[in-house]
């Protein structure tokens, strides 16, 4: 075994086979693509890869697996179960490009528009060019592994789809093993375990899901004529954790709005760029940035360097996007003219958003709508101790304090003109746009338009008219529940940028 000291787990232990799969030039490619795409031009610590996080990953798996097999000998985990399902961990992220999800999801879908793809695909495609390209087919054989019946279980969790039933490479009695690298039942796996506490390390949020203490009560249970991974009743708690981080995770950094900006300024930099950048992939055949995918020669050369390749370029060709770049390292960004939360899930798009966007000064060009949900989880099993091992329910909610699902969809426009005559018109429409549409008041609505947007009646019921009478400013700031003497200069810091409202401060009581 080989000792690796990560800042996350502390010291972990890998074994020989997965440090001959890390020593490879297809894994140590990961080095090279940020966990967080362009997070890292927002939050300057979050400068980790993908290489860490899929090491974590694997020591994770190894975890879960490990623990499943000393709680539960009748499970039958044997050693090639246990070195399969870490080897997947380790591999589950090798078919991600240039700042993970910004190539993925912003980048793919417009480049080639008529293929669907997801980087499990290209992950599974990589494994097999690592496995073939160093000749690790003996290697494996050599520690216990039987080819190809594992190399087949390795990949299907690795790219497997709950929909699609697993092959025989494992019998339905070991199905659950499906569930430790990408859970898609319900979303609990250790992949989110590890860039939780990865994520929250680097961007110094704190992280209140404690893996371990979930590793204790991990246990296996009959649902059905299935057997899943399932944990204690009382873990629910420990659950809503979990998810609760996740959220805050996507609100604090995933889609924080100046990275969406800056991620869809490297798109479009990388889409003017696509049929002038040549990379050579097997046979001395040529590839472009979206058609590396198809051959993994070609897609092992391309990662984040592809940002600095056009930014330091001197090519004609690549004038607009070296133009682009530019501007994101001068935080020259596109403006954001606000954002808005349907009560109820909606599919909207840039046309339906435009076209209602009418008035008698002239719409200026907007950039694109973004449109997100954050998943939510089914529930998860429970078991109960004693004599009641095997008996499984649903968790159902466990306070009136807590929601029943986490989800929630944003809607945001954003204008790629930077003038303040063109942010306030495109900001003025934006809110008649939700007014129009019953939507709830935008963010920091009475403070981006004031002197532009009448208030809807229902906005005045639920939001104030802007008096001090119910307790909020004209900025829908909640009351301070406090009598301490720093209320003065909070009230004084607010009169210096809104001088004609004030800040009222009283004391609040938690619901009932």
């Amino acid at each position: 075994m080989k000792v690796f000291n990560d800042p996350v787990h502390g010291h972990i232990e890998l074994h020989p086979l997965l440090v001959c799969i890390i020593d490879t030039p297809q894994f140590q490619r990961l080095r090279h693509i940020k966990q967080l795409g362009g997070g890292y031009f927002v939050y300057p610590s979050a400068a980790h890869n993908r290489f860490e996080h899929s090491i974590g990953v694997g020591h994770l798996a190894g975890l879960l697996v490990r623990a499943l097999r000393e709680r539960q000998p009748e499970l039958q985990i044997d050693h090639r179960d246990m070195l399969c399902v870490q080897i997947a961990g380790l591999c589950h992220d090798l078919g991600h490009g240039p700042f993970s999800h910004v190539f993925e999801g912003m980048f793919m879908p417009k480049a080639r528009p008529d293929f669907r793809w997801k980087h499990e695909m290209t992950s599974v495609e990589m494994f097999d060019h690592l496995i073939k390209a160093n000749g690790l087919e003996t290697v494996m054989e050599e520690h216990g592994l039987v080819l190809p019946q594992d190399l087949v279980f390795i990949k299907e969790q690795i790219g497997g789809d709950l929909d699609t039933p697993p092959s025989l490479s494992r019998p339905k009695e070991k199905w659950f093993l499906y569930e430790i690298v990408a859970n898609k039942r319900n979303g609990i796996d250790v992949d989110k375990w590890d860039y939780f506490a990865r994520d929250c390390y680097h961007l110094g949020i704190q992280n209140n899901f404690d893996y371990r203490r979930f590793l204790k009560f991990v246990r296996v249970c009959e649902v059905g004529e299935t057997k899943l991974i399932c944990t204690r009743d009382k873990e629910a708690g420990s659950l809503y954790n979990m998810f609760h981080i996740r959220h805050h995770l996507y609100c604090t950094a995933y889609k924080h709005k100046v990275t969406f900006i800056i991620e869809h300024m490297i798109t479009e930099a990388l889409l003017k760029a696509d049929p002038h950048i040549q990379i050579e992939g097997s046979g001395g055949k040529m590839f472009t940035i979206s058609t590396a995918i198809d051959d993994m020669e070609a897609y092992t050369k391309l990662t984040d360097h592809i940002f600095e390749e056009i930014l330091h370029s001197s090519s004609a060709e690549l004038q607009e996007s070296r133009t682009i770049l530019q501007n994101i390292v001068r935080r020259k960004l596109h403006k954001c003219v606000g954002e808005t939360h349907p009560l109820q899930p909606m599919e909207v798009t840039q046309v339906i958003v435009v076209s209602d966007l009418t008035g008698p000064e002239q719409m200026p060009a907007l950039g694109d709508l973004e449109v997100k949900n954050s998943s939510s989880s089914d529930g998860w099993w429970v078991w109960y101790p004693h004599s009641s091992l095997n008996t499984c329910g649903r968790i159902t909610q466990v306070s009136q304090f807590l929601p029943e699902k986490f989800i929630e969809q944003i809607i945001r426009v954003y204008c790629r003109k930077t003038d303040e005559k063109s942010i306030e018109v495109a900001k003025k429409y934006f809110v008649q746009w939700c007014i129009n549409n019953d939507f709830p008041k935008p963010q920091d609505v009475d403070v981006i338009v004031p002197k532009h947007c009448s208030w809807k009646p229902i906005w005045k019921e639920k939001h104030g008219n802007g008096s001090d009478e119910d307790g909020k400013g004209a900025s829908g700031m909640i009351s301070i529940s406090v009598e301490d003497p720093a209320c003065v200069s909070i009230r004084k810091k607010h009169e210096k940028y809104a001088p004609s409202e004030s800040l009222k401060v009283q004391n609040l009581t938690l619901g009932k």
